[in-house]
């Protein structure tokens, strides 16, 4: 028996509350508001512990915004990455609403508790294998999922009828029966119809049975007799005996009464699922997933073929340089990736939060092999965005073209999933590739081609410039008049431009600028086709005008905290009005809503929103239909076929004096190209044991483009995979099905994550689904550890703010894996003792 020895002294935290819904009115708590809530909440007590650990002082706020966490978790720098992470948690919450709509278990429907509960605790699993692989994406998608599940709990079950105001802790509890549901068969609600506030039996109430609402939007019955309803419009068992419904969804459900209290336990109980998940990975991985307390990410994917030997010297040095310069310091970066590709060969992928560790494997490169001209970059690049956290830069570096050009299509739909911006450093001054300029168009990123001597000077310069926010950015053939705001706020503006260095440029107040150097200029610097312009500050409208004949681009930054991100949304079809966001391509031709998240300030507001073509040929105004803090939502008429970009125009005054508003300029760098055709995966996401098949199938739709659509399958693992059938007819207004299917071999890795990408298109258009798994072995500790006092309780009252100790022992059957002060500000000591069995 394992086992240790605790002293330790507690003490209760207070927390305040906040949250947005997207899917109700403002009178209702949705899961969107609730997982805000208690991921805020749960990473305030997180930092709140690693500051205690570390002998620092963390005061909680008086209001927790995501600013004013991060202010008092001293990681303002983190603002962007903590709200697209804690955006993607909501997101994974409110999928399961239209991903897994009609599998009752997943929402305690039916009376399905066992099976619930075998949803949380094998996620709960996969999660934690996840944090402690460094797999922060899939962990975040799992947790997001497993919270809606436990928070359906207290809304569609009975717990809070029977008296609850608590969560029921068993439900994140391996191997521990539920106890007290009710028989199949035995009737669980009277009918009701207008006022179902006393519906449920009160034998079932008085014996504290568990029961839950049976739920169908089709027409065919499966609910028992006498079976309580889920309710609602879109739940047709309602009216069937009995008649009515016990959900407790929002205000105006049947037991909208409710619906308060069981948002509150709700609450309480997604705080400690979260809670339980920090015990077991640590205060700083469950900050890393969540990606508070560092910089962005450094991914480098580097050929080594023979040709690239001073390339990678010269890599090897800027590293070296980059990493000593932010050790330390609050932009050192949050994890270092690192993947190396040749031609047969690609990866390993080397991902690490140790600087010295990322050092040692850029060192370790050998530059051979390579054969012909073409190289697998592609592929490698395939392997950096599967595991890069979302919105990162990655830079490529090479000397030849792609071979693996088939994945072209796979690359665009991972860019647009993770909002990466991809860089391509091609020291060869002589290869046009036009697959590495439309990836870095659509990623917002540079085509830097050079000679192998400016790779240093290129590098150099490309990593100082990826902390800026971007004003604008475009890509052209023909001449173009650009207008763009800078804020007083702002600070280092600049331009970048490859293709042409003829422009004219013209200030707030006129002065006029006919070349890179003049009065408006602070320096310039060239390496290879890319030129930087650093130019002076000066508030208001700027103008510029390039010239050329050719193809050429244009990017303007500048340095501030505020900035945005965004995502389009879907409608659930059968749970209720809500939205989550699209998981591929939205459709061309029909309306669509954006989702706009501002972060950095808490003060800063959505002014405008537009979506701009890409090709230059104007820009389509949305409507701010909604918006709670700071997150808004933004609708569209008609999407455009064409490429496109958002942009929009913020104000904030949080820096200024109250009666001054600053206007500021955003385009986001993803582009993206709306699809005439739908894909929807019956099962989007799972968890696989080594020597399993995955595979799903596909429904393909299309209201536009109708005839062949060819549809291939690809991974990151470069696991073996089929798809049946390989091409699909579809009709306008029709749809057809495929079947991939994955093999996970035996001697695939637990935590591995496979991501994989099915793309379905023609020569004209494409779209696809991502599919994400995760390698696992089966549970089998399955035994909470034991807890006995050995000391006398402590004479205290709840109440008592005085230290005292308390001596625990604690035994598992397994291995304690660690033992840590969840609450209080106590000094902890343990001792283990031999294995005794």
């Amino acid at each position: 028996m394992t086992c240790g020895l605790v002293v330790l002294s507690l003490f209760l935290v207070v927390t305040g509350v906040r949250g947005f819904s997207l899917d109700h009115d403002g009178a209702s708590q949705s899961h969107w508001e609730i997982t805000e809530e208690a991921v805020l909440r749960a990473t305030a007590e997180a930092c709140r512990a690693e500051a205690r650990e570390e002998g620092r002082i963390f005061t909680l706020p008086a209001t927790l915004t995501p600013q004013s966490l991060l202010e008092a978790c001293e990681a303002k720098q983190s603002a962007g990455d903590f709200a697209k992470n804690k955006f993607q948690i909501k997101s994974s919450n409110a999928l399961v609403n239209i991903d897994y709509a009609l599998v009752p278990s997943r929402h305690f429907d039916n009376e399905e508790f066992e099976q619930g509960k075998k949803i949380i605790t094998d996620g709960l699993f996969t999660v934690k294998v996840n944090i402690k692989n460094k797999n922060y994406g899939a962990a975040r998608r799992g947790l997001g999922e497993i919270l809606h599940t436990i928070q359906d709990f207290y809304s569609h079950s009975n717990w809070v009828e029977m008296g609850n105001d608590h969560p029921f802790t068993n439900l994140i509890q391996s191997g521990d029966s539920l106890e007290y549901s009710t028989a199949k068969h035995r009737p669980t609600c009277r009918n009701c119809s207008d006022d179902c506030t006393g519906n449920i039996l009160e034998d079932i109430l008085s014996e504290r049975l568990l029961t839950s609402g049976y739920f169908s939007p089709r027409s065919s019955n499966i609910k028992p007799t006498g079976k309580c309803s889920h309710g609602g419009d879109k739940d047709t068992t309602t009216h069937t005996d009995a008649t009515g419904g016990i959900n407790k969804d929002s205000v105006n459900s049947s037991h909208g009464h409710l619906h308060e209290r069981a948002a509150r336990v709700a609450t309480e109980a997604s705080i400690e699922l979260l809670d339980d998940v920090h015990a077991a990975v640590g205060h700083k991985n469950f900050l890393r997933m969540m990606g508070v307390g560092s910089g962005k990410a450094i991914i480098f994917v580097i050929d080594t073929t023979q040709s690239m030997v001073s390339d990678i010297v010269f890599i090897r040095l800027v590293t070296i340089m980059t990493i000593q310069q932010l050790e330390g310091t609050e932009n050192e970066p949050s994890v270092y990736i690192l993947v190396p590709f040749n031609d047969p060969g690609f990866g390993p992928v080397t991902k690490t939060t140790n600087g010295n560790v990322f050092i040692s494997a850029v060192t370790n490169l050998t530059a051979n092999g390579g054969g012909d001209s073409p190289e697998k970059s592609l592929s490698g690049l395939q392997l950096a965005l599967s595991v890069a956290p979302i919105g990162s830069e990655l830079f490529v570096f090479t000397d030849a073209p792609p071979k693996d050009t088939h994945l072209k299509n796979t690359i665009l739909a991972l860019i647009e999933r993770t909002q990466c911006v991809v860089n391509f450093v091609i020291s060869n001054n002589t290869l046009k590739e036009p697959i590495y300029t439309d990836l870095a168009k659509a990623s917002g990123g540079q085509v830097v081609t050079l000679k192998k001597s400016d790779v240093f000077s290129t590098l150099t310069l490309l990593l100082d410039s990826s902390n800026s926010v971007t004003l604008l950015q475009a890509a052209r053939k023909s001449s173009d008049n650009f207008m763009f705001s800078v804020a007083e706020t702002e600070t280092d503006l600049r331009l970048f431009i490859t293709g042409t260095t003829d422009f004219t440029l013209v200030s707030p107040s006129g002065v006029v600028q006919k070349s890179s150097t003049g009065p408006l200029t602070t320096s310039k610097q060239t390496v290879g086709d890319l030129l930087l312009v650093r130019l002076t500050h000066e508030t208001g409208q700027w103008n510029i005008r390039l010239r050329s004949t050719n193809s050429y681009t244009l990017k303007i930054t500048v340095r501030s905290p505020v900035n945005f991100f965004f995502s389009f949304m879907q409608e659930s079809e059968f749970r209720s009005t809500g939205l989550a966001p699209e998981t591929n391509k939205p459709s061309a031709g029909q309306n669509a809503t954006l989702v706009v998240v501002l972060f950095g300030s808490d003060s800063a507001t959505l002014k405008e929103a537009y979506l701009v073509y890409s090709s230059g040929a104007g820009e389509l105004k949305g409507n701010i239909t909604g918006h709670e803090d700071n997150e808004y939502l933004v609708h569209f008429d008609n999407l455009p076929s064409e490429e496109i970009s958002v942009l929009v125009k913020l104000q904030d005054g949080s820096s200024l004096t109250k009666t001054t508003l600053e206007n500021f300029q955003r385009q986001a760098l993803t582009s993206i190209q709306p699809s005439s055709f739908s894909i929807v995966s019956s099962i989007p996401s799972a968890s696989l044991e080594p020597g399993s098949t995955f595979f799903t199938n596909l429904t393909i739709s299309t209201e536009g483009t109708e005839g062949n659509f060819t549809i291939q399958v690809s991974n990151n693992q470069n696991l073996p995979s089929t798809i049946l059938p390989a091409i699909v007819n579809v009709m306008r207004g029709r749809s057809a099905i495929a079947a991939p299917e994955i093999f996970i071999p035996n001697t695939t890795a637990p935590g591995t994550e496979i991501i994989a990408v099915v793309e379905v298109g023609d020569a004209k258009d494409f779209n696809y689904k991502r599919l994400t798994l995760t390698v696992i072995t089966p549970v089998t500790d399955i035994h909470a550890p034991v807890f006995s006092r050995l000391s006398p309780d402590p004479n205290c009252t709840d109440t008592c703010t005085s230290t005292y100790q308390l001596s625990i022992l604690v035994t598992d059957d397994t291995v304690l894996n660690r033992i840590f002060v969840r609450e209080g500000n106590g000094i902890l000591t343990f001792t283990s003792t031999p294995d005794k069995q």
